[in-house]
Formats: structure tokens, C-alpha cells, sequence
């Protein structure tokens, strides 16, 4: 008798571009919907996707999108609570602070937890809205606390992939196993000085009903070392569908060079031999992969087919596409200042080396990092550790220093961290602003290689994109 549960998947989706999932808010659906509709996979960032969905409820949904999105949410009465607590008619006036969303925790949170589900949901189904193209939603396996609601939203939207990066997403597999089956699925979180805690979402307890299976995500996962990729693939529970293999000068975080961290002249870490994936290897695991870091050209992409693999996924050039969620004017100065990243080791309050785009009035200016007041009201960079009466913490090397080193850290490893959360949210012009008149600075992170401008006229489409490098490589 067939299984009940079991949902046939469609037929497999290879593309040959994957399209970056950026930054918070840069993938957004507009520019995920653009790629898909090419025919590439169109991936939407799914990092903080329930604050992005609140302060754009505060805007007053412009469009009605959001809106649209989670009228088709299968609970409705979960939508209708979500746009009861954020949706301003009209938008809140000027200078009126953003509602803060209830913030991670391994703590239980319903109204966390449904802000994410609804968020993640509406996101795709906004990038899958009106056409048949693929469609993935990027992940970050740090922001652990977030990944169980976050996957399920995007499960119950039709994505097509999830892919998951910064760390090892060991456990991803089998979470959508559960999430597709709408079983309950949980994951292991890593707390500093303590073990065995998780998190994680039953769907039936969170919706008031159960729904019938749904068809499971493929699942990518980005890694930077062919060991990384071998030790996923060795069994079937952490075995991934496919690899994103990403070189150090990819946008956003990178993977910190093997063994001690040596810096050159400008302060950036050293990676040498040891730190590249042999994809000789890679391809002998039977898995199909694709490159990323510097690939985002038609000859990029000629090299990786070379080297076996599927495709490229290109960060950096849709970051500065019409479609990107960048606001406007900071996508312009970020063209003009492409050349000039920075991979910072010490900017990123996770430890791992981030690029940072040297960019005026931005937090790239230690002018500018100087005077913005050190907080962290966000905290998906937050790290659980368990105190000494056994109870549990939250720390993050951005906070204030002194607040850093009454939770039992020492002050230098809070020495030039950047907030990424506030940053990142003010790139995309959704910073939080203040009735004194203070508003976040923002971040701006793209990869270090810039080849890919390179026969793209100054104000460019997606769609362009895509053509310029498979037209060139002639596919």
C-alpha cells in the first residue's frame, strides 16, 4: 500500500544559474521572481524575513503585495492576527519608531513563531506568483533559532529549494523531511557551555489543524571545502540534494581560513591551498554542485562547467540589478565603489570574516561606526550560552562592550564589531529611525571579485543578467 505521507516530488530542476540569496532583504521576491521567470532559480534571502514583514506592514504595504500574500496564508486566522499587530493603514507618520517583533529565543514564542511562518510564507509566494520558474529561499545554519518556523513558512509556499550556508547544516535534510510531511520538526542548537537544546515547530500544534503533506524541497547545501561536502554526503539523514561550493571573495560571510588566522598588510585573513576545495573530489561524490565566488562571468561560467559542475551562482551582479532590494540610491554608490570590499574579519559579531563594501555615510567609515550607540535590539547574531546557575544567556560581540563582558567574555572580541542586523535592515531602506532624529547607518556587503560589470550597461535588469553570461558562454 503506498505511504500516506508520501508526496511525489516533481521532476528534478537543474539550473545553470542560481541566483544569490543576499543579505537581508537584497533577495528580496521582486529580484527572486525576476530570475525565476528566466528560468533560473530565483532565490529570496530568508534571513530576518519576520522584522522585514513587520516594518513594511508599518509602511503601509505599498502595493498591497503583502497583503495579497497572506490572503492566501491556509490559516487565516493566523494572517488576520499577524496584520492586526503591524499593518498601519497609510504607514506610521515620520520620525515614529518601528514595533519591535518578538526576538529569538529557545524560549517558546506563538506569536514569534507565527510572524515567521507567515513571513517566510509570503515571501515565496511572492517570488512563485504568476509563472512556472524555480524558486529557493537561502538560509543561515548561525541563525539556528529562526530555521525550523522559517523552513516550514517556505515549505507551505511551494519552495523548490532551500539552500543553507555559514556553517554545517547537518540536520537540514531530515527537517524538511518532517516540515514537507507536516510532522513536528526540530533541529540542535548549538549553546555556548551547555548541550542538548533545540528548537523547533509543530506544525499541527501551531496552525489548529493538520494539512495534508506537501512536496519537499530540494536542499543545497553551500559549503566551501570539499571535506565539508564529503562528511554531508557520507549518509543518507545529512545528505544534501546538491552543493554550492563558495571561494573566499563571495559577498557576505566566508568561511575563515583552515588552521591560524594570519592577515596581510590590509588586514584581511591569508587563504592559501589549503583552504580550496579540490572539485575533483567534490564530483566524485555523485552529487551534482555548483561554483560560486568570482564565477559570475560567461567565462566563470565556462570554467565551471569545465570543472563539472551544473552551473554558477552569481551574488554580486543581481545585488546591483534593477530588481535588487538595496535601496535605490545606496545600489548606485555601491556601483561606483564596486572595487573597493573589504574582507573584515573582525566586523562580523559571528567571527566569521564578512566583506564590507567601503562606501561613504555607511558603517564602513569608522567615523560612522564611532558614533553609532553600540546595541543589540535585534539579535539573530545572538549566541545561547548557559550560566552558571544553569540557566540560559544571550550574548553578541555588537552589544555594549560592558554588557559583553558581565556575560563572561573578554573585551577584545567585541573590538570592531559591526551590528549586522541594523545595518543590513538599513540598506534596504528599512533602518530604524527614532523621534530624536536618530536613525541606523548602513552596511553594505558585495563580493570582491567586480569582472562580472563587465559588458553590463550602468542601470541593468536581472533578466540582463542572465542573458549577458549565457548568451556569452553560449547556452
Amino acid at each position: 500500500m503506498a505511504d500516506p505521507t508520501h508526496v511525489t516530488e516533481p521532476a528534478p530542476i537543474r539550473p545553470v544559474l542560481i541566483q544569490g540569496g543576499m543579505g537581508v532583504g537584497v533577495s528580496g521576491w521582486r529580484l527572486a521572481r525576476a530570475v525565476a521567470m528566466t528560468g533560473q532559480l530565483g532565490v529570496v534571502s530568508g534571513t530576518a524575513l519576520d522584522v522585514t514583514l513587520a516594518r513594511r506592514l508599518q509602511l503601509g504595504d505599498p502595493g498591497g503585495d503583502l497583503r495579497r500574500a497572506l490572503a492566501s496564508f491556509p490559516v487565516p486566522e493566523i494572517a488576520e492576527r499577524v496584520l492586526g499587530r503591524y499593518f498601519v493603514p497609510g504607514g506610521t507618520a515620520e520620525g515614529v519608531p518601528y514595533r519591535p517583533v518578538p526576538r529569538l529565543g529557545l524560549r517558546g514564542s506563538r506569536a514569534r513563531d507565527e510572524l515567521t511562518v507567515v513571513a517566510n510564507f509570503a515571501e515565496v509566494f511572492l517570488a512563485k506568483e504568476g509563472h512556472g520558474g524555480p524558486v529557493g529561499v537561502n538560509y543561515l545554519e548561525k541563525i539556528q533559532l529562526a530555521t525550523p518556523a522559517a523552513a516550514y513558512g517556505a515549505v507551505l509556499a511551494g519552495a523548490d529549494y532551500v539552500l543553507m550556508g555559514a556553517g554545517i547544516p547537518a540536520e537540514i535534510p531530515r527537517l524538511l523531511d518532517d516540515l514537507a510531511g507536516q510532522r513536528p520538526g526540530r533541529i540542535s542548537v548549538a549553546v555556548a557551555d551547555g548541550e542538548g537544546h533545540t528548537a523547533g515547530i509543530d506544525p499541527a500544534a501551531l496552525l489548529g489543524r493538520r494539512l495534508a503533506p506537501v512536496p519537499r524541497p530540494r536542499f543545497l547545501a553551500i559549503v566551501s571545502s570539499h571535506v565539508l561536502a564529503a562528511y554531508l554526503a557520507r549518509a543518507p539523514l545529512t545528505r544534501p540534494d546538491g552543493f554550492v561550493i563558495e571561494t573566499p571573495v563571495a559577498g557576505g560571510h566566508s568561511a575563515p581560513p583552515r588552521g591560524r588566522m594570519v592577515v596581510d598588510a590590509a588586514g584581511e585573513p591569508v587563504y592559501g591551498p589549503r583552504d580550496e576545495a579540490d572539485l575533483a573530489k567534490v564530483a566524485a561524490l555523485g552529487l551534482p554542485f555548483w561554483l560560486a565566488g568570482g564565477y559570475g562571468t560567461p567565462g566563470g561560467l565556462e570554467r565551471a562547467l569545465a570543472a563539472g559542475a551544473e552551473g554558477i551562482q552569481v551574488g554580486s551582479a543581481f545585488a546591483l540589478c534593477r530588481e535588487s532590494g538595496l535601496d535605490p540610491a545606496l545600489r548606485r554608490r555601491l556601483r561606483r565603489k564596486a572595487g573597493l570590499v573589504r574582507n573584515d574579519p573582525r566586523a562580523s559579531p559571528t567571527g566569521f570574516p564578512f566583506k564590507v563594501a567601503a562606501v561613504p555615510g555607511t558603517l564602513s567609515e569608522q567615523d560612522v561606526y564611532e558614533a553609532r550607540p553600540r546595541l543589540c535590539d535585534l539579535g539573530y547574531l545572538r549566541t545561547p550560552y548557559e550560566k552558571a546557575d544553569g540557566s540560559l544567556g544571550y550574548r553578541c560581540a555588537a552589544e555594549p562592550v560592558e554588557v559583553y563582558v558581565r556575560k563572561g567574555r573578554p573585551a577584545e572580541e567585541a573590538e570592531g564589531r559591526r551590528c549586522l542586523c541594523n545595518g543590513l535592515l538599513a540598506a534596504i531602506g528599512l533602518g530604524q529611525h527614532r523621534a530624536d532624529g536618530y536613525a541606523e547607518p548602513p552596511l553594505l556587503t558585495l563580493g570582491q571579485d567586480t569582472g562580472f560589470l563587465d559588458g553590463l550597461p550602468d542601470d541593468y535588469s536581472a533578466a540582463n543578467v542572465v542573458a549577458h553570461i549565457l548568451l556569452e558562454a553560449h547556452l
